[in-house]
């Protein structure tokens, strides 16, 4: 499964590029450079000046890739949620049970992919870029506007099909979108206080209690709805 996995290329909304990046080597090195330097500079002090002097480039030929780093930044996190569906349909593919396929869906929302290997983008870079980053593209004036073009296209797609889970376990039950979003968003928050403010939560980095505080939170909430 690692094998298969890791050949795959996700495909995200074309309205991120201008160029699709893995159509060439300079473009390649655009996205995996620049996914290395948002993570360690930040958003606000990743340029493509900067990244030109790491990849031997200029700044106009990244820029015939992507608009600027907001849209790089868009780019990667809609690669990552695509890469997280590849996850939960490969993941959970011998799964009959309900309950079961759910308990995988709340692992990878909470502690990030079970497949480490992809030979296109480090889904671990991906991860940590999605908790310290990716609110950042988000929580914009623009995105009313990219949402009517698509962008939002993977996250929307993994999320439903957790959704789908939740559904099939307690029909009844009216919110499960709500309740995943929440979860999504709630999990990368805990994940990003335990490295930076951990004050604001009991889970350490590395610690199996987030799991098991969604997990709970999830089961107890469409059972005694």
């Amino acid at each position: 499964m690692e094998a298969i996995l890791s050949k795959i290329k996700v495909e995200v909304s074309n309205c991120l590029y201008q160029k699709e990046p893995f159509s060439s080597e300079l473009g390649k090195s655009i996205v995996q450079e620049g996914s290395k330097m948002i993570l360690e500079l930040g958003l606000e002090h990743f340029t493509f000046k900067k990244l030109s002097q790491v990849i031997g480039s200029t700044e106009a030929a990244i820029y015939r890739y992507f608009d600027n780093k907001h849209k790089l930044l868009l780019y990667l996190s809609a690669w990552y949620w695509g890469w997280m569906e590849h996850n939960l349909v490969y993941g959970t593919a011998n799964m009959i049970d309900s309950a079961e396929r759910l308990s995988m869906a709340i692992r990878l929302m909470s502690d990030g992919p079970i497949f480490l290997k992809n030979e296109y983008l480090n889904p671990e870079t991906l991860r940590d870029i999605v908790v310290n980053e990716a609110l950042k593209g988000f929580l914009t004036k623009e995105v009313d506007l990219e949402h009517e073009t698509g962008l939002f296209t993977q996250v929307y797609k993994f999320s439903d099909r957790i959704a789908n889970i939740i559904s099939e376990i307690n029909p009844s039950y009216n919110y499960p979108k709500t309740l995943v979003s929440t979860v999504l968003e709630s999990s990368l928050m805990q994940a990003f206080h335990s490295q930076h403010l951990p004050g604001m939560t009991e889970n350490g980095i590395q610690s199996a209690s987030r799991y098991q505080f969604f997990h709970q939170l999830v089961v107890n909430t469409i059972q005694h709805d």
